[in-house]
């Protein structure tokens, strides 16, 4: 069976709305992560206003759908632009 999931960029708001998504889709996340627990390179740190962000979030709606959704990394020289901030991926069983 073919998979279809969104993934989209959030400006600092990305935990807020996978809370709502959760609340109407009743499930839960398969994986929640921050900035700070990123594995950075030698020598560097994540910034403060960094950390709390959303890293990576993704939220099952069922056996073939998830959502799945980050906090731009301003620190990286990521900014969130609208109407760019998300992709679809289409996992297909054959070409």
């Amino acid at each position: 069976m073919a998979t279809v999931n969104t993934y989209i960029v959030f400006n600092g708001n990305c935990e807020e709305a996978f809370n709502f998504y959760k609340s109407v889709f009743e499930g839960e996340f398969s994986y929640f992560g921050r900035f700070k627990e990123m594995l950075m390179q030698e020598g560097k740190i994540c910034p403060p206003g960094e950390a709390k962000k959303i890293m990576h979030i993704s939220l099952p709606i069922s056996k073939e759908t998830a959502i799945s959704g980050s906090d731009s990394f301003e620190s990286f020289g990521t900014k969130t632009i609208y109407g760019n901030n998300f992709s679809v991926v289409i996992n297909a069983e054959s070409k």
